[in-house]
């Protein structure tokens, strides 16, 4: 495959993962809505990545903020907040420690807030790419 090829893949891939996400919440499984959200974002980033660094492969990381600061996005301190706040949600949906508190958390409205703005940061990483 050529490099577009793998970024298709990943951009492809995320916009199914968003759908999907968008799809989760209204079974209302929130939890789980914003993991695949997490999941999205990360996806997009690794086109973005592959993209600007002439690259097939991307990092094998999960970190949202890293991601961009490999694909020389530049992110202000809100941001690199807000993104490492939706890095949580896959951290937290995983591991049993986390899970039952985080499930808790994850009412309407706490979930509609974020996943606006997972929708949000994936509206303008895609707009990054080529």
């Amino acid at each position: 495959m050529k490099q577009e090829d793998h970024v298709a893949y990943w951009q492809e891939s995320s916009l199914h993962d968003l759908e999907s996400a968008e799809a989760i919440f209204l079974s209302q499984k929130y939890d789980w809505c914003l993991f695949v959200g997490h999941l999205a974002l990360e996806k997009i980033l690794k086109a973005v990545f592959v993209d600007r660094n002439d690259n097939t492969i991307p990092p094998k990381i999960h970190s949202l903020v890293r991601l961009a600061e490999l694909s020389n996005i530049d992110l202000n301190d809100d941001q690199k907040f807000s993104l490492d706040k939706i890095n949580d949600f896959s951290i937290q949906t995983r591991y049993p420690d986390y899970k039952m508190a985080f499930y808790k958390k994850c009412d309407e409205s706490y979930v509609t807030a974020h996943l606006l703005q997972i929708k949000e940061f994936h509206k303008w990483f895609c707009s990054l790419l080529k």
